[in-house]
């Protein structure tokens, strides 16, 4: 749960797995500069849906089709800002408790939560979620199948014993995680459906820095973020001098992800046998891209068409030069000298002189 806050970036998902998922991020802090004190992000299937600050006070939906859910629960945004205000104050006390644990007196410090579920809409399985942080590193977590606490750090021991004695907020806890929150994924698919679950296909491309450097395979424009993307030699997946880069958001609320594949120890006739497969949740067809040099796209073959390029201008900007030098000295042959260079001329002007 390092680097909690970015949790919300990853997911990476099998191609086959068709599963949703409802989160929500809680973050408190103390002395981040120009950083609300309390901020909190609910993401249903890692798009977020609404948000709430302690510089605002009141929670916001960050979808048009939560306006549906709005509609159909006029009540729901004041609710929400109910609890989300109600959990500021709490862990505003939690950081002050926290920071005696840790014996710290001021500095930055930030307390984490982040629980949802995750279902799988084919199977039915159900995972729920309850984590949190201090400062970065994991804190303490609930166990659903031992329904108990665990804590990684000696200062999270007084914690879990306080809440593992509290039998009755687990089975809340418990049942939330496991029914309730696989209740609210369902419906904010029903209303989202048309966004949620539409399949958006990348473009894929080769891509390659020198000719000794690995060729990555570039997927750009997916959604939704569960893909999965390999390079097959001979129709077999490759696993070795295979480097798979993370799925990453775009602006436009897209992904992209690439896979890299070390040609090192690799023939050039051998190339043909190599292809790179990108999978989309949902989707049968497969994205197979060939291994092939002349559609990669490389700084190598750019730079020397740059380098003609620029020679071209510098060529032409010196026959310019020169057709503009010879045309000066023509025309200054045929024209009077100017007033100001002729002795003769400025003696007239200034008889005096």
């Amino acid at each position: 749960m390092k680097t909690f806050i970015f949790l919300v970036l990853l997911g990476i998902h099998g191609a086959a797995a068709v599963t949703h998922s409802l989160k929500y991020f809680y973050t408190a802090s103390s002395q981040v500069p120009n950083f609300p004190e309390f901020v909190t992000v609910g993401m249903v299937d890692d798009v977020q849906i609404d948000h709430y600050d302690s510089n605002t006070g009141r929670a916001e939906a960050k979808q048009d089709w939560m306006n549906k859910v709005i509609a159909d629960d006029p009540q729901y945004l004041e609710r929400n800002t109910g609890i989300y205000s109600g959990t500021q104050t709490i862990y505003k006390v939690d950081i002050a408790t926290l920071k005696q644990r840790f014996n710290q007196t001021g500095g930055v410090h930030l307390v984490q939560n982040m629980y949802g579920c995750e279902w799988d809409d084919e199977t039915g399985e159900v995972k729920g979620y309850d984590q949190y942080g201090y400062d970065g590193e994991d804190f303490i977590s609930l166990d659903l199948k031992t329904e108990t606490w665990i804590a990684p750090t000696p200062q999270a021991f007084i914690t879990k014993n306080n809440w593992d004695n509290n039998k009755a907020w687990i089975a809340q806890d418990k049942q939330y995680l496991t029914q309730l929150c696989v209740d609210w994924v369902k419906k904010y698919m029903n209303y989202g459906r048309s966004s949620l679950m539409r399949k958006e296909l990348p473009s894929v491309s080769l891509l390659q820095k020198s000719p000794s450097s690995p060729v990555s395979c570039h997927a750009t424009g997916f959604y939704p973020d569960r893909a999965l993307m390999l390079w097959r030699k001979d129709g077999e997946d490759l696993h070795e001098d295979v480097d798979q880069g993370e799925t990453l958001p775009n602006h436009d609320g897209s992904f992209q992800m690439r896979v890299e594949l070390d040609l090192s120890s690799v023939k050039p006739e051998d190339w043909g046998r190599y292809e790179c497969v990108f999978q989309l949740s949902g989707v049968k067809e497969e994205i197979i891209t060939k291994l092939d040099q002349g559609v990669i796209r490389s700084n190598e073959k750019s730079t020397p068409l740059i380098a003609i390029i620029i020679a071209a201008v510098v060529i032409l900007v010196v026959i310019i030069g020169g057709v503009g030098f010879f045309l000066y000295r023509k025309k200054s042959a045929k024209r009077p000298p100017s007033p100001v260079n002729n002795p003769e001329v400025m003696e007239e002007l200034n008889p005096n002189a």
